[in-house]
């Protein structure tokens, strides 16, 4: 049977044998689970530690720059849900633009990709790390960044279940912390204790301020602020879900951390008091000085160190998780070293795990005190695999399956292409030079491959 043949099939009958694969990962994880993990990776309280960054891009309206991401994101989440559905996977963009073009295609996606989620956690630990030494002064960087992986480790190598509760736990102290700081800023505004504090629709929409080239500015910020979600389609062959529970996850998770993200930016604007913008000395902590405004010196370390731990925790634990399960799809289909496919007996991508920490412990100390690089690196390898995931939308349904629903096959992936092309476009140049040296030693890989005569053919083909 092809690879057309099988999309046909009821979705009740795609099992992952029918790709061609043994049930190998343990399969446990419900559909709320993979929610609370796209949550988790993509961190309800984000929009903190870059509060005063994206405050002066975006002229104070820092909760129009969260509702212009979430338009531009939720035609590559429907794109994702789409393939999702037809391959649950657990190869993600690997395997939708693999088996939704070619192969060889599919080869370059995952590739790309794989530059964004290797670098991910290394980009986490850093920040981590440097967070901590403001909280510990005099301490040595690589002995948290250290900590943080052997904990992240730890917790991935025990098993899904225990990643599981491990997000439902940093999810609600997340949550909860959401939920102080409401109190926090709704009794500070109401109060009038603060100078010119008080409510207002302006952070979100100023029509004196609002322009063209303020909202293309704000594009890119707010496309890579949602980068996270995709991240649960790693998990398709560990889920428990019969209809696409990844689909539903992704455009769920969306959703919920986009009004999280504008109902905390919101509020911090209001408490901000209408100023034009912090000076580069206060941006970085600028969420956190409101905070304290607004309440004492107390709650903003707290807040400063749950900020923290959700990064270096709980972020970086969900990012180990999908690599290791892509980097554990590409050597299933002999596309990397074949030990990356080793299972361990709590049915984990063991091997995979111990690479990627190993990298991260590797790329830490390398990369200590250049967040900027890291991020754009991080950022090219998103994007430009997210261009080949719309591409493969269009071409898989209209093309190979002849769909008519030409809304979701054609219209929404080629808004996603065109909003994605464009941020991708305007991506900081030393982001364009490190993601074209990172695919120019994906050209290597795969001549290399093709020379010892291994194959970019799924397994079922």
């Amino acid at each position: 049977m092809d690879v057309s043949a099988r999309a046909a099939e009821p979705e009740a009958q795609r099992t992952l044998e029918s790709f061609g694969y043994k049930q190998e990962l343990h399969r446990s994880v419900a559909t709320v689970d993979l929610l609370v993990y796209g949550l988790v990776f993509m961190v309800p309280i984000a929009p903190w530690a870059i509060f005063g960054t994206v405050y002066n891009s975006a002229a104070g309206m820092v909760p129009l720059v969260y509702v212009i991401g979430l338009v531009a994101m939720v035609f590559t989440a429907l794109a994702y849900a789409q393939m999702a559905k037809s391959f649950p996977l657990a190869g993600s963009v690997f395997s939708y633009v693999g088996r939704g073009i070619h192969p060889n295609v599919g080869f370059f996606a995952g590739w790309a990709i794989l530059l964004d989620y290797v670098l991910v956690p290394t980009l986490l630990y850093v920040f981590a790390a440097e967070s901590m030494i403001g909280l510990f002064p005099g301490t040595p960087r690589w002995l948290w960044a250290i900590l943080f992986v052997l904990v992240n480790t730890v917790i991935n190598l025990l098993g899904v279940d225990s990643l599981k509760m491990a997000n439902r736990a940093f999810l609600a102290i997340e949550l909860v912390f959401v939920v102080i700081f409401v109190y926090i800023a709704v009794r500070a505004i109401s109060g009038g204790s603060l100078p010119n504090v008080g409510w207002s629709t302006a952070p979100i929409w100023n029509p004196e301020t609002v322009s063209a080239p303020l909202i293309a500015s704000a594009l890119s910020i707010a496309v890579l602020s949602f980068l996270g979600f995709d991240g649960i389609s790693t998990l398709a062959e560990e889920s428990t879900g019969k209809k696409n529970p990844a689909g539903k996850a992704m455009v769920g998770s969306l959703f919920i951390v986009a009004f999280l993200f504008v109902l905390q930016t919101w509020l911090a604007s209001l408490l901000a008091g209408g100023r034009e913008s912090f000076s580069d000395d206060e941006a970085g902590n600028a969420f956190f000085e409101l905070v304290k405004a607004a309440s004492n010196t107390g709650w903003m370390n707290a807040f400063f160190a749950v900020n923290v731990l959700a990064v270096g925790f709980a972020n970086a634990m969900a990012a180990q998780a999908a690599t290791s399960r892509l980097l554990y799809s590409m050597s299933r289909d002999r596309q990397l070293p074949s030990y990356l496919s080793k299972v361990s007996s709590r049915q984990v991508p063991m091997a995979a795990i111990l690479t990627v920490s190993a990298i991260s412990v590797v790329l830490v100390l390398f990369f200590v005190g250049q967040i900027g690089l890291i991020s754009s690196l991080v950022n090219f390898g998103a994007l430009f695999s997210f261009c080949l995931l719309h591409v493969s939308v269009a071409w898989y349904y209209l093309v190979r399956q002849k769909s008519k629903n030409y809304l979701l096959h054609l219209v929404v992936p080629a808004l996603g292409f065109v909003i994605i092309a464009y941020v991708l476009f305007n991506a900081d140049a030393l982001a364009k030079i490190g993601g074209l040296v990172w695919l120019a030693i994906g050209v290597v890989v795969f001549i290399v491959n093709r020379v010892r005569g291994v194959s970019t053919v799924p397994a079922q083909s």
